[in-house]
């Protein structure tokens, strides 16, 4: 079995790193790896296959930025020549990402089989991109591969036939679990000149909270008490960076004095830095997966989560954007009134093994 496995942008290559070894103990099954390029700049990208022995792409499309619809046409341009001239049995996404259901549109038309890694995943938020691509890529895979509960149910309540669905746990834990003693081995801390559990971390990227002045100045709100009480590092987004002086926010940010505005970071630093925060808060699905695993405390600055599990039995809040709510979830925290976190079934850094069994079995 030819497997084409797809990884375009940051939250891909921890999904893709762990498979790419499972399949490794599989002779039935030949993996080739396949890079859109959606990422490209050394941190966001190359750092990532280094840091987490990722063997280097076969092919690399290097499609770059651009508008949603610029980067999904250029993705399936190219991925259509890889398909016809690999003839792989299988291409295989990740996450949800406009790579995902680029690449799974060209496979489906050409008649490949798809399958789907972190499947069912839902908001109930078709205003985020990441929506569209999930529900999209879900309609289209014939094999699909579920982190928690919540996305099985999802998909037979959308009518996917339930043998094409597999409850497998959660690759990017894989990950984690596997780089966990290599991380805190990082220096980030002594660089920085960081004290564990004496600080907090921030990640902001999304559109609707960083493309806006309202609420991004709402955010700025309550990240300003907390960066008073609790210093901030904030490895910041390109994207975020960009639009600090465009929405007029630059001056405020600016002048928080506690608030530490990193360039973006490779991996293993920056699991250094969550595993050792006091809280995070971010309105990153990844990292409301990677803080219940630490049991760290992770305010998610959403109104929603297709991560449901994660507060439900993990370590994470949906806070919202509202100020008040920030704040008061915060002061809780650093009260300690909080549930003790449990552990999602099946996070057990096993989830690569489960799919690479299935789908030997299907070989």
């Amino acid at each position: 079995m030819k497997i084409i496995n797809v990884a375009g942008a940051r939250p891909n290559f921890m999904k893709i790193a762990p498979l790419m070894e499972a399949f490794d103990a599989h002779p039935d099954i030949e993996p080739m790896l396949v890079h859109t390029g959606q990422h490209y700049d050394e941190t966001m990208s190359d750092l990532f296959f280094r840091q987490l022995g990722i063997p280097e792409p076969d092919i690399n499309l290097g499609i770059g930025s651009g508008s949603h619809a610029v980067q999904t046409a250029e993705t399936m341009k190219a991925f259509e020549q890889v398909v016809l001239d690999e003839k792989p049995d299988v291409v295989l996404v990740v996450g949800d990402v406009n790579s995902t259901i680029a690449c799974g549109l060209v496979a489906v038309k050409l008649g490949i089989k798809l399958v789907h890694v972190e499947a069912g995943l839902r908001s109930g938020d078709r205003a985020m991109p990441e929506e569209i691509n999930r529900v999209l890529t879900d309609a289209i895979s014939d094999v699909l591969f579920c982190t928690e509960q919540s996305g099985v149910d999802n998909l037979k309540n959308e009518g996917v036939d339930a043998a094409k669905i597999h409850l497998v746990g959660n690759v990017m834990i894989d990950t984690l679990l596997k780089n966990r003693e290599k991380a805190e081995q990082s220096a980030i801390l002594d660089d920085l000149g960081l004290q564990p559990r004496n600080y907090g971390a921030l990640t902001l990227h999304r559109p609707s909270n960083v493309d806006n002045t309202e609420t991004f100045g709402r955010l700025l709100n309550a990240i300003g008490e907390i960066q008073e009480d609790l210093p901030i590092i904030f490895p910041i987004h390109p994207r975020t960076r960009k639009n600090l002086p465009g929405l007029g926010l630059q001056d405020r940010v600016d002048a928080m004095a506690n608030l530490r505005l990193l360039d973006p970071i490779g991996y293993l630093d920056f699991l250094k830095l969550t595993a050792n925060a006091t809280i995070v808060l971010t309105d990153s699905g990844g990292i409301q997966e990677e803080t219940t695993i630490l049991k760290v405390p992770c305010l998610t600055i959403r109104e929603n989560t297709e991560r449901p599990i994660t507060a439900e039995v993990g370590s994470n809040q949906i806070v919202g954007t509202d100020p008040e709510a920030i704040l008061s979830a915060y002061r809780n925290v650093m009260d300690g009134r909080r549930p003790e976190p449990q552990t999602p079934p099946l996070w057990d850094g096993q989830a690569a093994q489960r799919i690479a069994e299935i789908l030997s079995q299907q070989a």
